[in-house]
């Protein structure tokens, strides 16, 4: 159903007879009134009610996962690497499509909703990111290393080279392992300085610990 404030393509029986513009809904109804963003013109239309199948979506976010289920266009195509938002009765999640399952152990790379089964997504709004850390110069165990988990958003950005602070760990990043299921980068992994991936592309950042304390012999 169209609410007070939507924007739908109609033909405008003043500017545009044959083709749709852009309307915007004033009062929604059986017979809509709607006003052409092109000429102004206001008149009352019914507006067609956009076809939909629903989908089951299983969303995996830190090791766990939920199966939802949505309503969507039924002329909707996707394919894997995808993302798209998740309306949960909990929350808006933004996800990335990592697997389309169109029967029984049949999956495919790209399919239409109406052919599809279950959509296999990873949350990708928020995510937690692995750092292996690397001794730094001078440390007492010089062949150690230690690991920790930050959490952040899934654009915040990782270059090589930077170093970055997050409470009071402190790590210059010498090494970005990209996942499987994240689009196209240039390498598997990037140890170029100046080499960017954001953290939900991230399977793992390899790192020179920086923190003061680290590594001390007290």
């Amino acid at each position: 159903m169209t609410d007070a404030g939507d924007r739908v393509g109609l033909a405008c029986p003043s500017c545009s007879p044959g083709e749709p513009t852009v309307h915007e809904v004033l009062k929604p109804g059986g017979h809509s009134t709607v006003r052409c963003e092109e000429c102004s013109h206001t008149h009352k239309v019914a507006i067609p009610e956009e076809e939909t199948t629903p989908l089951r979506i299983v969303v995996s976010q830190d090791g766990e996962s939920f199966t939802t289920e949505m309503a969507v266009p039924a002329d909707t195509y996707v394919a894997e690497t995808d993302e798209f938002v998740v309306d949960t009765p909990e929350a808006l999640m933004q996800v990335r499509i990592t697997g389309i399952e169109v029967g029984p152990e049949t999956r495919v790379e790209e399919a239409d909703v109406t052919d599809i089964e279950t959509l296999w997504t990873r949350a990708v709004d928020n995510v937690g990111v692995d750092v292996t850390l690397h001794p730094k110069e001078g440390a007492n165990d010089p062949d150690g290393t230690r690991s920790l988990r930050v959490n952040v958003p899934g654009d915040y950005e990782f270059k090589v080279g930077e170093t970055v602070e997050f409470g009071d760990e402190e790590f210059t990043i010498e090494g970005l392992q990209i996942r499987d299921d994240a689009p196209a980068y240039r390498h598997e992994k990037l140890d170029h300085r100046g080499d960017m991936a954001y953290a939900k592309d991230l399977k793992r950042v390899y790192a020179r610990d920086e923190t003061l304390t680290a590594w001390s012999a007290w």
